[in-house]
């Protein structure tokens, strides 16, 4: 673990930082911007994983558009600025467009100019506690956000992640995740987990955990969605209410939303400091 620096963006903050009775939640995983409607682009457009491509920025502004609707972003595979994005920082563009006041970059594999694989947070509240967690595995570059908003019993715990296409590794990653979140009664997790909802809560490090979710449609890939893949996960404690898997096919996933509603005590004005 490492502490991570939150970036703002100071045109964007306001005074008031109380959570609101509803949160609105998305995970996306963008894939870089590459807007991938077939499996044969897999190889025909898989040059843009690399280079520069002239429709990346048209991509970023429906993705930016769709974002402000929401009041918490978990994204993944961004680029933070290499060759293939033009050098543009993809979480720290996204913020600015869809106006969010927090952001923060997690670079999880540096390739230098040639690649900044990266996980994303943007938020419209800010958050008391920001942590940039390496997962573990053999290979590295898998990585978590850990955040938190407000303080002791009331705060809300907040993990993005993209999980291993391994069981192996997974389990270990979410092994490691329950340790981060065991003393914690108000939880979030959310990501591109590369499993189902039913492998995570029942065949997982996370059985037992008491975490749920909503029965959700496919997320992935975007243009025939077979696979639910994505996932917000919530502590008992909180109650949903809105679900769904948005249908905008601009990644070869799908974005996954979900309106939360939070303990009365945990949306109460902070006390100021006497």
């Amino acid at each position: 673990m490492a502490p991570a620096c939150l970036r703002t963006n100071p045109h964007w903050v306001s005074s008031e930082q109380t959570l609101p009775n509803v949160l609105r939640l998305l995970s996306f995983n963008i894939q870089v911007g590459i807007n991938t409607q077939r499996y044969h682009h897999y190889l025909t457009r898989s040059w843009q994983h690399f280079l520069p491509h002239a429709r990346r920025q048209a991509t970023l502004g429906q993705i930016a558009r769709m974002l402000n609707d929401f009041d918490l972003v978990a994204l993944q595979e961004v680029d933070g600025g290499s060759i293939r994005s033009g050098y543009v920082n993809q979480v720290e563009h996204l913020a600015k467009e869809g106006q969010f006041p927090y952001w923060y970059q997690q670079l999880n594999r540096n390739l230098g100019r040639f690649a900044q694989h990266s996980n994303g947070l943007l938020s419209r509240f800010a958050p008391e506690l920001v942590e940039d967690h390496k997962l573990p595995g053999m290979l590295p570059g898998r990585g978590a956000i850990l955040t938190s908003f407000g303080q002791g019993q009331d705060s809300l715990l907040v993990v993005m992640m993209h999980l291993a296409l391994s069981l192996r590794t997974r389990n270990n990653q979410l092994a490691y995740i329950r340790e981060r979140v065991a003393d914690h009664q108000h939880v979030v997790l959310m990501g591109d987990m590369n499993t189902h909802a039913e492998d995570l809560l029942d065949h997982s490090p996370l059985r037992g955990s008491g975490l749920h979710t909503a029965s959700l449609p496919g997320s992935y890939p975007s243009w025939k969605p077979a696979r639910m893949i994505d996932h917000i996960l919530i502590s008992p404690s909180l109650s949903i209410e809105q679900v769904e898997v948005l249908p905008q096919a601009i990644s070869d996933h799908l974005p996954v939303a979900m309106h939360i509603r939070l303990p009365d005590q945990m949306c109460k004005p902070r006390e100021p400091n006497r």
